[in-house]
Order: C-alpha cells, then sequence, then structure tokens
C-alpha cells in the first residue's frame, strides 16, 4: 500500500460537496510531492498518480455489486461478451485537493449513470427523449415497409419507395440532430458543438460514437466543475471482441479518429 492509499485525512464539506464522481487520494501530502509541476499532456509517459488511480478503479470494478456487466473474466457471465474502454483523468479541485474521476466509453450494463463514474456528454436513454421518440417512428416504417413486402412487392412498390424514401430522411434527421446534442467545453470556458468541431477538421461528419469514448467524458466533468486536468490514462477491462486488438488490462491513448478532434479542442483556449 502507498503513502497516497493511507487513512483519509479531514475533508472539508466544500471538498465533499465538490462533485460526485471526485475521488480523492487519500494523502495529500504525498500526492502534491508526486504531482509536482504535472500540466495536462495527452503525449505524455503514464504518470504514477494514474497507476494508483487506475488501480483502485479496477479493485472496485472486481469488487461492487451496483450492476452488473459481462466483460468474459468469469465463467458466470450472462448475455454477450463485451469489454470495454475506462479512463480516469488526475485532477485538482478549485479548492486545492487532489484526487481523480473515472469514466467508461460507451455504455455500462446498457445504461450512461453509475455510482463513481462521471456522467455521458448526451444521455440518450433518457425517457421521454427525442432519440426514443425518432427511433419508434423509424421501426414503425420499418415495419410498414415489411408489411407491404410481404403482401406485394411489385404491387405495393411505389409505396415502398416513398417509406424508404421517408425513412432515409428521417433517419438522416435524426442522426444530425442527434450529434447536435454533443456539446464540448474547453479549459477556456468555451462550447463547441460536436458537428462544427470535426467539420473544422475537414470530416463530413463526426464518426459513430464520437463523444461517447471516456476521454472527452472526463474533460467534460472537470471543466463543468472547476478542476484542473493533470493526467489520463486509459485502459481496457475485459476480453477484446472478435479480435485481439485490445489486452485486458492494457493502456492505450484517445483513439485518433473519434477523440483527438474533441481532445484537441477541449484543451485548447
Amino acid at each position: 500500500m502507498t503513502d497516497v492509499e493511507d487513512d483519509y485525512s479531514s475533508v472539508t464539506e466544500q471538498e465533499q460537496q465538490t462533485a460526485a464522481a471526485f475521488c480523492r487520494f487519500k494523502n495529500q501530502e504525498t500526492a502534491r510531492l508526486m504531482a509536482g509541476p504535472l500540466a495536462f499532456n495527452l503525449d505524455g509517459d503514464l504518470h504514477p498518480l494514474c497507476e494508483i488511480a487506475v488501480a483502485e478503479l479496477q479493485q472496485h470494478l472486481g469488487s461492487q455489486n451496483e450492476w452488473k456487466h459481462n466483460f468474459g473474466l468469469s465463467n458466470n457471465g450472462n448475455g454477450a461478451v463485451i469489454g470495454k474502454m475506462f479512463g480516469v483523468l488526475v485532477v485538482r479541485t478549485r479548492y486545492g485537493t487532489l484526487g481523480y474521476l473515472s469514466a467508461f466509453s460507451g455504455k455500462l450494463a446498457n445504461g450512461n449513470h453509475h455510482s463513481r463514474f462521471v456522467e455521458p456528454i448526451f444521455d440518450g436513454l433518457k425517457t421521454g427523449s427525442f432519440l426514443n421518440a425518432g427511433m419508434i417512428r423509424l421501426s414503425e416504417i420499418n415495419s410498414e415497409i415489411a408489411s407491404l413486402s410481404r403482401e406485394d412487392t411489385i404491387l405495393h412498390q411505389p409505396a415502398i419507395a416513398q417509406l424508404k424514401e421517408l425513412r432515409k430522411t428521417h433517419s438522416n434527421r435524426l442522426q444530425r440532430r442527434l450529434l447536435e446534442q454533443y456539446n464540448f467545453i474547453n479549459k477556456a470556458g468555451h462550447t463547441k458543438n460536436m458537428v462544427d468541431i470535426f467539420t473544422a477538421q475537414g470530416y463530413k461528419q463526426p464518426p459513430a460514437g464520437a463523444g461517447e469514448c471516456a476521454g472527452p467524458k472526463l474533460l467534460q466533468y472537470a471543466f463543468r466543475h472547476q478542476m484542473e486536468p493533470l493526467a489520463l490514462a486509459e485502459f481496457w477491462w475485459g476480453l477484446s471482441p472478435k479480435s485481439a486488438t485490445w489486452k485486458h488490462g492494457a493502456y492505450y491513448k484517445p483513439c485518433k479518429e473519434k477523440c483527438a478532434p474533441i481532445l484537441d479542442y477541449m484543451i485548447s483556449g
């Protein structure tokens, strides 16, 4: 056990209310010595404080009983095996307290919200959201197409063609509206839409899944709660889907395709 993991020292009421996802390093004096003049850098080496944060998070993943997710690490998992990328961000609060934030990529256990983790940039699972309504409408259109095809594809070809065009238009509008819900804060306090971030980098539109990775979630939470980011680490937990691309417990840099344009904007200003 390291000095940073010694008994908790006193915590002020302000610090306790800083943010629900903030995990305080238990020995602040040692943490400050380890942090030194640390400045946030995506290309830097793995910082020892990140290693401590990762060890604590991995211990939590192995011991918590709040949710169930089949990482493929045991023989009693249910459902499809889905490994997951996790991230930790070492931060300094506005009160000078050192600690870290945790995040997961995409969804975890079919949900966006779990204790100890930061929230998503946009919660597409929220009941009554436009996304749910839009997906229901897409399902209705697909059902109409299937019904007409079963009756007589040739006879109903004009109607089927019209429905397919309606489906395409509806899907494109829904996708565009979804992308526009992802608004990112940079360290200067400015906000920019994900569509604008990617088009400024020469993309026609953001790639699928952009904005759902751990890195952007962590920085968003830090900036919203007036925390200074110091060091980031991401690691894979579980079996790799369909290939050997990801190794259980291994560290990885943020992906270039989905994350680089967003992170570049967020740490600018």
